[in-house]
């Protein structure tokens, strides 16, 4: 590709999916015949097989380091699902073949050396097929359950998550090409100064290590990320390979592709170096009715009534399980000015009596009970497709046609059939317009994902196992 054709963004026409196994959220139904596990091993290869037949890209594994706490207790109402996210993505690489496995996994709490090494062991068990979900954290609460506690300042997050990513980059560069012998009748197993040495030091922490593993069939795991304030998207511009964004509603996707191009572009990167697939749920059926009436229902099961009056309790911080669901918000102001990290990102940082009195006069206005106000504010508008197979393909076409994404990443409403409808009637929908994949076109996620090789990390921190520095 030229440089001029570089630093022009150029639609693809194509989307793939993902899916995103969230495991601790409120999104997911628990209370249906239908939902199954949210631990067992089955719900997980069976919904990754599922993906795997509708060709997705990858499948995508949610991380919590502490559960989200309701009134200072864990919160019993949201469904609970996180096994550790390498542990369950090397079994399931043994019952697939060609999905990307992707590890949510967190700079704050890990350890570069020994994040890389299990990443690469994940990336070599699954012939290629790994990828790593970079995700931040800086508060004590979460730190609480740690060593080092919440040691990170706010402003520091990004610093330090760069500096962790390019040592593990380093460590995943540091063997040569064809490093491991391909013939018996070689005097050694691995080639003489095969590995180069890696050593970093920073504010943070430092290391000196020679890596253990060779690259693997696609170099080294994609990498994701999902921030989205503007320091997280220049980080993504400068490191990830895909952004999981928070941007699935048309224009908004349009606006926010344009500004990762343009951040992409600053940082020296290509137009079309950064792949985004927002975060999106689909409700579908054979007509745009019973698309409706289905949403009714998965509406009704993801806020119910003790739901509803959490919620708000949430916000208040304290209890109101002497309101009635169907009645009007609570008259009494809540008892915090604002909402602390232990509720979840969702609530964090609200100011609380700012936000009870705006939402008392909405409610008022529209005449709306705290069930009905409450699932007009969690319904997931902007990320929602809701509509017959035929409407909703259209639509996603229309995304594909424009550029605006490279795919979505699905958060089934239902585990583990939550695909059945997706992969069954909507995959064959987008076959038919030629926007969808119609078979795996490597073996590798990062072919599958149409991702150049990256170019080798170099610098002066690294040098030849053995040399001298």
């Amino acid at each position: 590709m030229t440089q001029h054709n570089r630093a022009k963004f150029q639609p693809s026409g194509k989307i793939q999916f993902g899916i995103f196994f969230q495991g601790v959220n409120s999104g997911t139904i628990w209370k249906a015949p239908e939902s199954g596990s949210q631990t067992d091993f089955e719900s997980f290869r069976r919904i990754a097989q599922t993906a795997e037949r509708g060709l997705f890209a990858a499948f995508f594994l949610g991380e919590g380091l502490r559960l989200r706490e309701h009134l200072g207790r864990p919160h019993a109402l949201d469904v609970a699902g996180r096994p550790d996210a390498q542990t369950m993505l090397a079994a399931l690489a043994s019952v697939t073949s060609n999905i990307g496995l992707v590890a949510t996994q967190n700079t704050t709490y890990n350890d570069p050396a020994d994040l890389a090494h299990r990443l690469a062991s994940l990336d070599l068990l699954s012939g290629g097929r790994a990828a790593w979900n970079v995700v931040t954290t800086d508060n004590a609460w979460t730190g609480a359950n740690f060593r080092r506690g919440g040691y990170l300042d706010h402003a520091d997050r990004y610093i330090h998550a760069e500096a962790f990513v390019e040592t593990a980059k380093k460590i995943w560069d540091s063997w040569e090409d064809g490093a491991v012998s391909s013939s018996v009748s070689a005097d050694s197993w691995a080639v003489p100064g095969h590995a180069r040495r890696v050593h970093h030091s920073g504010q943070h922490y430092s290391v000196d290590v020679t890596p253990r593993l060779p690259r693997s069939a696609q170099y080294r795991p994609v990498l994701f990320q999902a921030g989205d304030s503007p320091e997280g998207r220049d980080f993504a511009a400068r490191q990830a390979d895909v952004i999981f964004s928070a941007h699935p509603k048309f224009d908004d996707a349009v606006e926010f592709r344009a500004d990762i191009v343009s951040r992409s572009l600053a940082a020296g990167r290509g137009a079309n170096d950064v792949q985004i697939m927002p975060a999106s749920e689909f409700i579908l059926a054979a007509t745009d009715e019973e698309a409706r009436e289905k949403k009714e229902w998965v509406r009704s099961l993801q806020i119910g009534p003790q739901q509803a009056v959490a919620y708000l309790e949430q916000f208040w911080g304290r209890e109101l399980s002497a309101y009635d669901p169907d009645g009007p918000l609570p008259e009494i102001d809540p008892v915090v000015e604002e909402t602390s990290e232990t509720r979840g990102s969702g609530f964090h940082g609200a100011k609380a009596r700012q936000l009870a009195e705006q939402w008392r006069a909405e409610a008022k206005e529209k005449g709306l009970s705290i069930r009905q106000f409450v699932s007009s504010r969690t319904s997931r508008v902007d990320a929602t497709f809701t509509g017959s197979y035929t409407a909703v393909a259209d639509t996603l076409a229309e995304y594909a046609r424009v550029g605006a994404v490279d795919g979505f990443n699905i958060s089934p409403w239902l585990i583990p059939t939550g695909l059945d409808d997706i992969v069954n009637h909507l995959v064959p929908e987008l076959q038919e317009r030629g926007v969808y994949p119609t078979e795996y076109v490597g073996r590798t996620l990062r072919e599958n994902l149409g991702l150049a090789t990256p170019a080798r990390s170099e610098s002066l921190e690294s040098v030849p196992a053995g040399g001298a520095r």
